[in-house]
């Protein structure tokens, strides 16, 4: 029997791993036509949770967890386009006397969105390797209802914890600079780039000393370096569903396309060395530094190489009362995906 040549809508950020599915260098079995929009991951998943305009989308992990125990009807594969050390991110006004991880009990901490996956690890990775509880601190978000992750599935501020919202003239970055906070993740406020979702990106911190403003961790690859030597793995924040009403269409899709996204995968990871931007002087040397510390493939997919990391995910999210209840590993994932 021949399968539909099936035209399928995707929305996704542009990651290396994923471009060769979007460029045509690689095909998913079966579908003839795949009309794809490149997005910002704080829009990407506003419009899918809010909206579910596109058969196939990128979507936070911790957003997922929350929206399956909401009942919301997608489900995903074990692709994991989006890597890093989240926790890492944070910077300090020097004025908050902030000078190691421990410091920041008492103390006011800015996120993006709450039930964003790196919120959760930032919590998780504070709570767990540093001591410092999520009951500690005062939480200040900054995306509005109407255009956050929670907006769509119904968010409301965990019991007990300490949280207030960023007021809609204000953002990390300038309440940041200004020591209205203490610590607050604000690389995105460099980015050029205008989105609907991240003030940060569009208000300008008015006044105040940027010379004031300090990351954390100083040595981020030592930081990460550390995590994955304690843990072993880097924590992912996104994954790929496929929309319930698709999966229970055509139930071949799942596994033919994550087929090509391992494909993809394998293809970005050949072409690694010949894409290092020259402007990288030590590119190459930078590139074996990545390989010495995490092997040859710091970006795994499938359920196993990530049952610790998606586990913790898990914990993480019902520790802070995200999820009422512990879903198992496999459950997240279509059937025909979890052993490949």
């Amino acid at each position: 029997t021949s399968m539909a040549n099936l035209r399928l809508s995707f929305i996704t950020g542009p990651h290396e791993r994923v471009m060769p599915l979007l460029d045509g260098r690689v095909k998913i079995e079966g579908v003839e036509d795949l009309t794809y929009t490149i997005s910002d991951p704080s829009v990407t998943f506003w419009r899918q949770l809010t909206f579910g305009e596109f058969e196939l989308s990128e979507m936070s992990l911790s957003s997922y967890l929350i929206a399956r125990s909401k009942g919301m009807d997608m489900i995903a594969i074990p692709a994991f386009p989006a890597r890093r050390f989240m926790h890492s991110e944070l910077s300090i006004n020097v004025d908050s006397g902030v000078k190691n991880p421990q410091d920041l009990i008492g103390k006011r901490i800015g996120v993006g969105d709450y039930q964003q996956t790196s919120s959760l690890w930032t919590r998780g990775v504070l709570e767990h390797d540093f001591g410092v509880s999520q009951y500690q601190v005062e939480w200040w978000m900054e995306r509005s209802e109407d255009l956050s992750h929670g907006g769509a599935t119904g968010f409301v501020p965990p019991q007990g914890i300490k949280f207030q919202r960023i007021p809609e003239n204000k953002s990390l970055a300038s309440m940041l600079v200004n020591h209205e906070l203490d610590a607050a993740p604000v690389g995105r406020a460099f980015r050029p780039e205008q989105n609907i979702v991240d003030r940060s990106t569009r208000i300008r911190a008015s006044g105040g000393d940027w010379s004031k403003v300090k990351p954390l961790f100083p040595d981020k690859i030592a930081e990460g370096t550390r995590f994955f030597k304690a843990h072993g793995f880097i924590p992912a924040n996104h994954t790929i569903i496929i929309r319930g009403d698709v999966d229970r269409k055509y139930p071949w899709l799942a596994f033919n396309l994550y087929s090509a996204l391992l494909e993809a995968k394998k293809l970005a990871e050949e072409t690694l060395a010949r894409r290092i931007p020259q402007s990288l002087v030590f590119g190459p040397e930078y590139l074996a530094k990545t390989r010495e510390i995490f092997g040859r493939d710091p970006f795994p997919y499938g359920v196993e190489p990530n049952r610790q990391f998606l586990q913790t995910t898990i914990d993480f999210s019902h520790e802070q009362g995200l999820t009422p209840a512990k879903e198992q590993v496999e459950d997240l994932f279509v059937p025909s995906t979890r052993t490949v």
